[in-house]
């Protein structure tokens, strides 16, 4: 057989006509892909289009679960419908890792994150407790946790989000795989936070020669960390290619939406130039808010002498990292928390006494947890008309049933529950129940953090419809400031409990002030991959001049 003809290494992955069905739903319908060693390959696409089903096949995780595979996945020369209880346990961990999305539900809180990466490791290696301890500080220190001897005692409740992803990565990397596969690894986290995950993948990538295959709904942070695209919906891929040509020059309709829906820090928005409302208009002012936690020495203050207004018709935007003290604050503003120093007045009027204020209502980030499961979601939008006196229920259901079509949901689903619904559809009915109670002002905090392009696109169209129809004063926390820019009309940034920025969306993003803005707009993931990869460059090079002074100061 002459060289020519000799057969080229066998690719990492190769998945062959994939077929996952769970009962009558078929979640994932002919999908062929393969992904070379060392490559990098992202599945974008919104919730339900399949993309984490097909990520769970590459490791085996549909067995037991009554779920129908068909199809061929080989992952590093593995057949995973084909092998053993014993060879997958192989495969998983020496060959391939999963990082999962949320790092409280796939860490143990009772034990210490060091243990946990420790057990892993023994488990695949054999290695005695002491090795496998001093193995599982090794990975902790490789991801970039400071002081890793001692954070390994630490229990996954006392690390930051950012600090519990890395500690994922960590225990994926202890029994180094040749592939990891990441599913939805940024979700939540804040910009910068986020930034600092996808440098780590980058540079283990190229430290290690692994290969990475990316599941995210976030274009943005596809164009940030692979070679290579597949675009799925409704379990079939859509359209494939590499990332710059799929972003840049998109062949499908629906790729072509999905990227209109992708909110752009850079993009002109349509709005009302702030302050011109009259004087008269102001529905909330805060002047001074302080809010302390603790006691004693152990005291601090999430929010640190915060004054702001909101006017009727107006989107004030609340942005910063985890930790700023958005949310306090914005629990302040509801009457949720109850400052510990400074005034806060609505509509002139300064707060009295404890709880909710009339006229104020909150859209909370998680629609689950802020749900009942057990009432119907018709219930669950009537609570605040019975809160306030209402006692006729037909004219209750009638409201509700309004209010269900008014944020573009089926009046028919009154009985239906929470779990019934989408995400979307469930954020639809936090907001159509903040709407009951007629408010003044709503203050949304996070609402849509969780949610994919298309479906945050629907959900901050239809908050801009309420606010023209009904005139209402938007708080609007969030930690993406593309999306921010996109409804708002001011913009308050937050750091350690105070305001360093405050102005117009035009002022700030146009022409950010203080440092810290000018970080976190650097750090927005670009849907550009030759502008992301020159902005990784320069969070590297300013990454290590600042540790270059600390060590200077040592």
């Amino acid at each position: 057989m002459s060289p020519e003809t000799l057969p080229g290494p066998e690719a990492l992955v190769q998945v062959e006509d994939l077929g996952v069905e769970f009962g009558d739903v078929r979640a994932v319908d002919s999908v062929t892909f393969t992904l070379e060693r060392g490559g990098a390959l992202g599945l974008v696409g919104e919730s339900g289009s399949g993309k984490s089903t097909v990520a769970s096949a590459l490791l085996g995780l549909h067995r037991g679960t009554g779920a129908r595979v068909t199809g061929s996945v080989r992952v590093g020369g593995t057949d995973v419908g084909a092998a053993t209880d014993a060879e997958l346990r192989r495969l998983r961990g020496p060959v391939a890792a999963m990082v999962f999305q949320d790092p409280l539900s796939s860490l143990d809180p009772y034990y210490a994150v060091g243990d946990q990466i420790a057990e892993v490791y023994r488990a695949h290696s054999g290695a005695s407790r002491r090795a496998a301890r001093a193995r599982a500080v090794d990975v902790l220190d490789r991801v970039g946790i400071a002081d890793a001897a001692r954070r390994a005692r630490s229990r996954p409740h006392e690390f930051s989000g950012g600090m519990r992803q890395r500690a994922l990565i960590a225990m994926a990397l202890a029994c180094e795989p040749e592939l990891i596969v990441a599913d939805e690894p940024t979700t939540a986290l804040d910009v910068t936070v986020q930034a600092q995950i996808l440098d780590l993948l980058h540079a283990l990538r190229e430290e290690t020669g692994m290969g990475l295959l990316l599941v995210t709904h976030d274009v943005g942070v596809a164009a940030e960390s692979v070679d290579d695209v597949l675009v799925m919906r409704g379990g079939r891929v859509v359209e494939r290619g590499a990332v710059a040509q799929v972003l840049g020059a998109p062949q499908e309709t629906y790729t072509k939406d999905l990227l209109s829906a992708v909110p752009r820090v850079d993009a002109a928005r349509d709005h009302r130039p702030a302050g011109t409302a009259a004087e008269g208009d102001v529905v909330v002012e805060a002047e001074g808010l302080r809010r302390e936690f603790g006691r004693g020495r152990r005291a601090f203050a999430a929010v640190d002498g915060v004054s702001l207004s909101v006017r009727r018709g107006e989107t004030l935007g609340i942005v910063g990292e985890s930790g700023s003290g958005k949310t306090t604050l914005g629990r302040m503003l509801v009457g949720l928390l109850e400052p510990t120093a400074g005034q806060l007045r609505h509509g002139g009027a300064e707060k009295s006494g404890k709880g909710v204020v009339p006229g104020v209502q909150m859209v909370f980030q998680d629609p689950v947890s802020s749900l009942n499961p057990r009432r119907s979601v018709g219930e669950s939008v009537a609570d605040p008309l019975r809160a306030r006196g209402d006692r006729d229920e037909d004219a209750i259901r009638a409201r509700v049933r309004d209010l269900m079509e008014r944020v573009g949901l089926d009046p028919a689903h009154y009985g239906r529950y929470p779990h019934e619904f989408s995400g979307g559809q469930r954020q639809r009915v936090g907001i159509a129940r903040a709407l009951a109670a007629e408010p003044r002002l709503i203050v949304c905090d996070e609402p849509v953090s969780a949610l994919d392009v298309t479906t945050q696109a629907q959900v901050t169209a239809l908050l801009a419809e309420l606010q023209r129809e009904l005139g209402l004063a938007l708080v609007f926390v969030a930690h993406d400031l593309a999306v921010v820019r996109q409804v708002s009309d001011r913009v308050a940034v937050m750091r350690r409990g105070r305001i360093v920025e405050y102005g117009t969306v035009d002022e700030v993003y146009g022409s950010p002030q203080d440092p810290y803005t000018r970080q976190l707009l650097a750090a927005v993931p670009a849907l550009d991959p030759v502008a992301a990869a020159s902005r990784r460059a320069a969070r590297r090079v300013s990454s290590a001049g600042a540790v270059g002074k600390e060590l200077a100061a040592a």
